[in-house]
């Protein structure tokens, strides 16, 4: 090879080598856009404990405010003693009031009020009710969902 080509040829796979990483932190950045803009996030909650639900609800508003509420789609489903945070009468209850207001789906296991004999009227306003809770965020996984139980 030529002084001249072989110096060309250096030049430019310095040049390839360099430009590798803003190129890959462009595609990183537009990936974080288009990423959010399809986020889908399931929740479960199943333990009777206030400092839970609070928890729970403070990581929500945490998601919401990285992705940007109108960015991801957030479902919480209470199943067994957890479906005590979406009652009215719940220390969590003015918590799940602000995050509806702000977009998240709230869904109470059907079974879990048959077997605690908890009658719709007693959820908090807002609240819907899938037959089966463990079906319902099977059925979201299933859909793309992302899950998460803390």
């Amino acid at each position: 090879m030529k002084p001249s080509l072989q110096h060309a040829s250096i030049l430019a796979a310095l040049f390839c080598i360099s430009a590798a990483p803003a190129v890959a932190a462009e595609k990183i950045g537009a990936g974080k856009t288009a990423q959010a803009a399809k986020s889908r996030v399931a929740i479960q909650v199943n333990e009777e404990s206030v400092k839970k639900w609070n928890e729970v609800l403070v990581n929500i508003r945490n998601i919401q405010a990285e992705l940007g509420p109108k960015n991801v789609a957030v479902a919480l489903v209470a199943i067994g003693p957890g479906l005590g945070m979406l009652t009215a009468e719940s220390l969590a209850a003015n918590g799940v009031q602000d995050a509806l207001a702000a977009g998240v789906e709230f869904v109470a296991c059907g079974n879990t009020m048959k077997a605690l004999k908890i009658p719709r009227e007693d959820l908090i306003e807002g609240v819907k009710v899938s037959a089966a809770g463990y079906v319902e965020l099977m059925r979201r996984q299933q859909a793309g969902w992302v899950y998460l139980r803390p």
